[in-house]
Order: C-alpha cells, then structure tokens, then sequence
C-alpha cells in the first residue's frame, strides 16, 4: 500500500477558469469560485454569466471564501456539493483534518479533541489549515454547521431555535449572525424561500428528538449504485441491516444516541440524470445530523472522481473492459471504524455467507435494540436464510426488521468467549482485539494516518497484511490500496487476462486507484465463477476456499517467517476466504 500526495486544484488558476468557463459539474466540490465583483461564491458549474477573470479568485474550501467576506450563492448552492475527492487521495493533515471536521468533532469535541484525534498541538493545526486551506478548523467547523443549519431549515419543521443548537451553535445569536453572513438571508427567509422542502402538511414541528430528515446527497457521475448495493446486501447482518434490490438500510451508533439510514442507490443510468442518492435518515438527536451524512457518504463513496478513476484504469488494455462494463464503480467504505475491524476478522477463513452468519449470531446475542423496537423471534437467530450468492451478486431479500445496533467492542470483548464459535485462539484474537478498541489502545477512525493505522492493526493478535490493508482501505477511503495476494483478486487478474505473478508489479501504473482497480478484478471473479458448469459449480466453491485458506496461510507465513499449519490449536493471524 502506498500514500499519494497531491496538490489541490485550487491552485491552478488557469484549469479552474476553463472549468468555470465550461460550467464543468465534474469539478463541483473540487473548488470554490469567489466573485469579488458580487461578493458571492459558486460552484465551478454555476448557471450563472461566467465572471470576468480578473474578477475571480479560487479556494480550497467554502470556509476560506467566508473567512474572504464572500458569501454562498443563493442559485447554485455551492455547499450542496459531493466532498472533494482530494481528503481521501491525500492523506496529510488537511485531509484527515476535513473528515473528521465534517463528522462534528468540533462541536463535540472542540480544537482541542480534533488536535488530540489528529495527533497535533492546536496552534500546528491551525497553521496547517490555514496555509493548506485557507482557513482555521474554527472556520471550517463554521461552514459545515451552517450546511447542516440549512438541511435542517429547508427539509424539517422544526422551530428554528432548536435548529440552531442541533446544528452546533453555541446560541441562537451566533446561529442568526452565521446564516445571514453566509447565505445573505435570515434563516426564517431562507425557510420560507425553500422549495423542496420535506415535511407534512400539518405543520407541526419536528421534535428535537426522534426527527426523520429526507435527503439528496449529492454524487458525481456515473455511479455504479447496482454493484455497491450487491456488494452490501451479500455482508447483511441480520436485524442491524437490511438490503433489497433497490434499497439498504442498517441502524448507526452516533454520538449522541442510535440511528437508522435508508438509502437508494441509483442505477447508473438514473445517477447521471439525478447526481444524487435519497436518503432517508432517521436520528434520536439531530445534533447527529452532520455525522450521519458524513458516514453515509463514506460508506457509498459519494466523494469519488469516477471520471478521473475510470479515464486512469481503461488506459491498461486488460481493464478497459472492465471498466467499460461497469463505469463509475465505488469502493464500499464502513460507517463504524471498530465494527469493520471486528466484522473483518470474523470473516477470516470462512466464505462471505459464513461471515455473514457469524455477525449475525453475534448481533443477535449482544446487540441492543433501537429505542422502542424490537426484531421478530425468528430474524434473531443470526442464521443466512436469504439465499443470495455469496460472492456478492444477487441482493439479500431485506425483509428482516432493522432494530439492533451492531455490538459494542467492549461487549464484544466481555462476553466474546461465550458466545463466538470456532478456534480457541481465534476467539482469544477477536476478544483482545476488542478490548483493544474498547479501551482506545486501537483507536480507528476517519482521522487516522493509514500508515500510522496499518502499524497499529499489525500489531494485534490476529491480523496480518490483508485484514490491516483491507480495514485501512474501507474505514478511511484510501484509493490506493491493492489486496494483490487475495485470492479472489488473483482469480479475477487471471480472468481479465493478467498473470496474477505479474499483478503487483502492473498494478504500479494504476496508481493511486488501485483500490477501484481491485473492485473491478473482484467483480471479474465473480463473473468467472458464474460461467463455471453448475454440476461443477459446488466442488469448485469448495475447492476455492480450501485454496483461499491455503494461499493466505502461506503468504502469513512469508511475513511472519513462522511455520504454522491451518488447525484448530494454532493461532489464526490473517487468513480470509478472498472476497471480503
């Protein structure tokens, strides 16, 4: 796994004007445009007269233009924009300072908690950001409450007062004072200008608590949102998600208490005429507005380029196919860095079906139910009746309730003896690893460094290269991340006509999307599983995790440099059934 720095767009001011210029959407969220003559920002592909050259001035951020004196655009609504893809290709500070601000660690934790999480003195911070971004986290926070403030004025009824201390602010002054500077409108103007406003006829406000909030997250197209949702609704825990052809829901744990997203992720030809996916959230405290988008978002790889990945990878004439049959693909992110690393090792040495099965168990015995519901009797019983394939292409039938809540990794690691099945020592692994999460000895969020995270995921019992590559990939969205010894992605090279001996040193040339290049060999084996005869189709299931378990055991060895043999009294360090 290698890192990837670039430097932002914002600073070549001669494609930034050709952008504006085209009205190029591709660039929305890459950049904003500050209009001085007007004293108002834009997104590139504002409808708007394009501005003279020497009138405009470009910035990394919506926060930079404000702390310019600029304030949004009241037609292109520049802030209702996909994330810049940048935070996820760049893993310096000011990347991982965005991910976390844009998840509310400012408001709930102050500068001071996102300097700790980041690993800086706040006076480094706030230097950092301000050369790289043009603006301090102080100023940063500001634009993303006052995005969330907005959400929650156009598509809710609630009295704008709670609106002001759900959206972060410290009063409902401060609240006034920041719409007005950023939107050029009183927040009761800007509710009573809304058109798109999701609430009932009624007219009762929605209650602080208990609020659903109907959402468009924006996306940039194409959007391959038939493979994300397959590739979600093979790994379904029952009763914490759900998934049907045209939906997937599950239940988050937030800061401030549990929630629920339901979301649709458009077909390919229906993102590039909507550029958004619904969404349905439901949250106990609105406060956890700005963190829940946040988590949907990295899970549906919303912030992607997927012109830039696909225009990189259909330059290898093995690829090009590949991409041209499935344009636009995403990289499953995770909304819960400890259950991922948790869901991950429960995945070792099974198939995908078998995983799936484990986690449900486990949900079902120390999982805690949403507030007021409860699952039916027999969608607690943790076992796989949905009938899907496995490799990840038929969606599971999504008719099981969602209310549980994944367990915690301090349950986990209390109760992990008595209820995990398999291996002694693989228990002990997962136990240890729990308590490690539990305790914040391993701290996994969208903040981390991922070399910093793949050192730390390394040093726990039961994780080897693959698991820390495959976590460092999903939890923090890096692009650039290639399984090359996975043997699912081995079979798929071979398929796309690679020589899987030769797939590290070709996969160089795809930098930094290797981890878009790897969903598509991943996709390439499923398909070449399905061309195999059906009479022959069980034996080679089977035979392919025995060689799965084999292949992983042996590259485990090659790094640890430790005989060891696949039994129940061995340790079991980093093997997985290939596809994740």
């Amino acid at each position: 796994m290698t890192e990837t720095a670039t430097t932002g767009i914002w600073h070549d001011t001669d494609r930034c004007y050709a952008a504006v210029s085209s009205r190029d959407a591709r660039f929305d969220g890459r950049f904003i445009t500050g209009v001085r003559t007007t004293g108002i920002y834009c997104r590139p592909s504002c409808p708007a007269i394009t501005p003279k050259r020497g009138n405009v001035e470009f910035f990394a951020t919506a926060a930079a233009a404000q702390a310019r004196g600029f304030r949004a655009c009241r037609r292109c609504l520049p802030d209702a924009v996909p994330g810049s893809p940048d935070w996820n290709v760049r893993a310096d500070l000011a990347g991982r300072a965005m991910r976390l601000i844009a998840e509310g660690t400012v408001e709930r934790e102050g500068v001071p908690g996102l300097a700790r999480r980041l690993g800086y003195s706040e006076r480094q911070l706030g230097r950092v950001l301000t050369a790289e971004l043009g603006a301090g986290p102080l100023a940063l926070a500001r634009a993303h409450r006052a995005h969330a403030a907005r959400l929650l004025i156009e598509r809710s009824a609630m009295p704008l007062t709670d609106v002001a201390f759900a959206a972060g602010f410290a009063s409902v002054r401060q609240f006034n004072d920041t719409i007005r500077a950023v939107f050029g409108l009183t927040p009761s103007d800007l509710r009573t200008r809304a058109t798109s406003r999701q609430v009932g006829d009624t007219g009762t406000p929605a209650p602080v608590s208990g609020a659903t909030l109907t959402l468009r997250l924006p996306l940039r197209p194409p959007f391959d949102g038939d493979g994300l949702l397959s590739f979600l609704a093979a790994r379904a825990v029952t009763g914490v998600e759900s998934a049907t052809p045209a939906r997937y829901t599950r239940t988050l744990r937030l800061p401030h208490g549990p929630g629920r997203i339901t979301v649709e992720p458009a077909t390919a030809t229906a993102a590039t005429e909507t550029a958004h996916v619904p969404c349905e959230l439901w949250l106990t405290d609105v406060r956890d507005l700005a963190g829940g988008v946040a988590r949907v978002r990295r899970l549906l790889d919303l912030d992607a380029d997927p012109v830039a990945v696909d225009d990189a990878l259909r330059r290898d004439d093995a690829l090009a196919p590949l991409v041209a049959a499935r344009p636009g693909i995403r990289v499953p992110g995770a909304v819960d860095g400890p259950e991922l690393v948790l869901r991950t090792m429960l995945g070792q040495q099974v198939s995908v079906a078998a995983a799936r099965t484990a986690a449900s168990r486990l949900a079902a015995e120390l999982g805690e139910n949403l507030p007021g519901e409860t699952l039916p009797g027999d969608a607690l019983t943790g076992d796989d009746r949905s009938g899907h394939d496995p490799a990840g292409d038929d969606p599971a039938d999504g008719q099981g309730g969602t209310a549980l809540l994944f367990p915690t990794a301090s349950a986990v690691a209390e109760h992990a003896t008595d209820v995990l099945r398999g291996p002694r020592t693989r228990i002990e692994a997962i136990r240890t690893v729990a308590g490690a999460l539990a305790s914040g000895d391993l701290d996994v969020h969208a903040g981390r460094d991922p070399d910093e995270l793949r050192r730390d995921l390394l040093a726990q019992p039961g994780i080897g290269p693959w698991t820390a590559d495959y976590v460092v990939m999903r939890a923090l969205g890096r692009p650039d991340v290639l399984l090359d010894g996975d043997l699912a992605l081995r079979t798929g090279s071979a398929a796309a006509g690679i020589d899987p001996a030769e797939l590290p040193e070709r996969a160089l040339a795809w930098r930094p999307w290797r981890s878009y290049a790897g969903m598509h060999l991943w996709r390439s084996a499923a398909t070449a599983d399905r061309a195999v005869a059906p009479n022959d189709a069980a034996n080679d299931a089977a035979a392919n995790r025995t060689s799965a378990a084999t292949l992983n055991a042996r590259q485990d060895n090659r790094h640890r440099h430790t005989p060891r043999h696949l039994d129940r009294t061995r340790p079991v360090t980093d093997v997985q059934e290939g596809t994740p």
